[in-house]
């Protein structure tokens, strides 16, 4: 038990949050549109989640006069992404109320202690070895290969993940990557991805956003389309259990994702959580009564979970530095009031100053009555913007 548990906390209270990226920007705007007052510490001056706080501390995540200013200015405290470190949400619970709390979010910072959560909740992963020594690499099944080396720790939008086919490229691999601790994934034959948002309060309590289908390019998430029928009705279930079964294991109070790859047999295989709000639960902002971003602040601030409800078909286009770059190496903003002439378009950017490529510097979500015309609007925008048909 917490020495400072989730309680409820009335709008006026003031909500932190570790991390001053667009996650942590949609939070604030999330939390101050429920009356609540924010407090964000990040390093980074332009910090976009910074810039429209009501406090701003600026020091790193692992600097003590800073987390101890954050615990005093806070009723409570979450976090924008999983690589903050866990032992500063550690160094915060015992100011104040943290959630999630450090020991999820280290579950979710390490794959190899991921994967064994998996195992132990019953939700089927892929078949893997942990290599941190070179006899575990010695020992690796060929079964195994093809597969994908990950580093177990700080990867994330396919970063440290190398694909491998046979036991010298694995050995190569390895080396590579600074004969870090990894694990090595099977290749498996993948169909589709997908993954569920859901958010669980102190007291059990449960809800999720409807099943997401994902398309990533070049490792990071490109669309997310989300009406009745984008999935098999028997998968979305499965999916919707598998999530609350690994929250529920973690003991997890906030918003997790927890991302699918469904194979060509149509069965369903975990992949990897992220302990926070996600780019493909960000549809939920225009196309759903309640966003995870309020799920997000209800769960903090100890408020009731209600299920949300989508009231409309959506697809999330994510909007990435390379649009900017669509004729040159001059960066030139995107055709924005083209793309707003099209009914149902939401356009959130997240006030970066600089665009670069594979930098996300906005999403778009497209809501229409019909998943016919969610696509077919989403395509329209795509041409504009320069962004490959799906």
């Amino acid at each position: 038990m917490s020495a400072h548990p989730i309680r409820y906390l009335p709008p006026g209270s003031t909500l932190g949050v570790l991390g001053g990226g667009q996650l942590g920007r949609m939070f604030v705007h999330a939390a101050q549109a429920m009356g609540y007052f924010t407090a964000v510490l990040d390093a980074d001056v332009e910090s976009p989640a910074g810039r429209v706080s009501h406090h701003h501390i600026q020091t790193g995540y692992e600097d003590p006069d800073g987390l101890a200013r954050l615990a005093a200015l806070s009723d409570a405290v979450t976090t924008e992404f999983e690589n903050v470190p866990a032992v500063s949400l550690a160094a915060l619970a015992g100011q104040c109320p943290v959630a999630p709390a450090a020991r999820a979010v280290a579950v979710a910072q390490d794959r190899a202690q991921e994967k064994a959560h998996f195992v132990r909740c019953g939700v089927p992963c892929a078949p893997y070895a942990v290599i941190e020594t070179a006899e575990q690499l010695a020992a690796v099944s060929a079964d195994l290969l093809p597969g994908i080396l990950k580093t177990a720790r700080l990867g994330y939008d396919g970063k440290g993940q190398v694909r491998v086919q046979t036991a010298a490229e694995l050995a190569a691999a390895w080396a590579s990557v600074g004969s870090v601790p990894c694990v090595l994934e099977k290749m498996l034959p993948l169909q589709l991805e997908c993954s569920v948002i859901v958010a669980r309060g102190a007291d059990g309590a449960t809800v999720h956003l409807p099943v997401q289908r994902n398309l990533h390019r070049d490792g990071i998430l490109a669309v997310t389309e989300v009406y009745e029928g984008n999935l098999p009705p028997a998968l979305t279930s499965q999916a919707a259990a598998a999530a609350i079964s690994i929250a529920s294991g973690l003991d997890y109070v906030g918003v997790l994702c927890v991302e699918f790859f469904v194979l060509q047999d149509g069965s369903l295989v975990v992949n990897e959580i992220a302990p926070r709000p996600h780019n493909s639960g960000h549809y939920s902002q225009n196309a759903c009564d309640i966003s995870q971003f309020e799920l997000q602040v209800r769960t903090l601030a100890g408020l009731p979970l209600t299920q949300p409800r989508q009231h409309s078909a959506a697809v999330m286009l994510n909007l990435l530095g390379d649009l900017w770059f669509a004729h040159g190496e001059t960066a030139q903003t995107p055709p924005w009031a083209e793309v707003l002439k099209l009914p149902g378009t939401h356009l959130h950017l997240y006030g970066k100053t600089l665009a670069k490529h594979g930098r996300k510097m906005g999403h778009l979500n497209i809501t229409a009555p019909t998943a016919q015309q969610a696509r077919a609007t989403a395509l329209q925008a795509a041409a504009l913007l320069g962004i490959a048909p799906f």
